[in-house]
């Protein structure tokens, strides 16, 4: 069975304000035009969270002729603490800065952490579900403006937010052993034992 696609996430979103579908995304009705803005930006709003599907981690990124660190245009944010230079970097728009030389002339690769912006099609039916409900919601607070409609669909938005939480810290494939605070506990006796119990 096939993800939602965007023109069914925009009739969903009219249909928590008790709109009628439209049958493609160029339809010019206002309703579903504001709709499809909604899900717009809350889609890249839940997506510059970091989540496990949209992270990657140490991507190396060559600098340009004049030795810049240009980014794609699909990136939402960056960390450079993995860079083992001493440069202070961080993101400006779709460029890399050295804050310690006030320059965005880098001279050297870097290695960054990224999280970028997945297409609609290719985004995990759990954070589709939560971007929709999340849409309708604001939705629906901005055009209707129902407290009984806003009660149902915050609702239904923190059931897809927990749904995607799982998701994604299953597909993190975690374990205790990932976490300082079991490691303390299990390492806390090391060079105490004395060969007596």
């Amino acid at each position: 069975m096939a993800g939602t696609t965007r023109l069914e996430a925009i009739n969903q979103i009219l249909a928590a304000i008790g709109e009628t579908p439209v049958n493609t995304l160029e339809s010019g009705y206002l309703e579903a035009v504001l709709a499809d803005n909604f899900l717009k930006e809350v889609d890249k709003e839940v997506q510059s969270r970091a989540w496990n599907f949209n992270t990657e981690y140490a991507k190396t990124f060559t600098k340009t002729i004049s030795g810049e660190i240009v980014l794609p245009t699909n990136i939402l944010r960056v960390d450079a603490s993995l860079n083992p230079s001493s440069k202070d970097l961080v993101q400006r728009g779709l460029r890399m800065y050295d804050r310690g030389n006030h320059t965005y002339i880098i001279d050297e690769d870097v290695t960054l952490d990224i999280v970028i912006q997945i297409d609609w099609e290719d985004l995990p039916e759990p954070a589709k579900r939560y971007i929709i409900d999340r849409a309708a919601r604001k939705n629906q607070d901005r055009v209707v403006g129902s407290g009984t409609l806003h009660d149902f669909t915050l609702i239904d938005e923190r059931e897809s937010l927990i749904y995607l939480k799982e998701f994604d810290n299953i597909s993190e494939d975690n374990n205790i052993f990932d976490n300082y605070s079991v490691y303390r506990v299990i390492d806390r006796n090391r060079g105490r034992y004395n060969g007596s119990y």
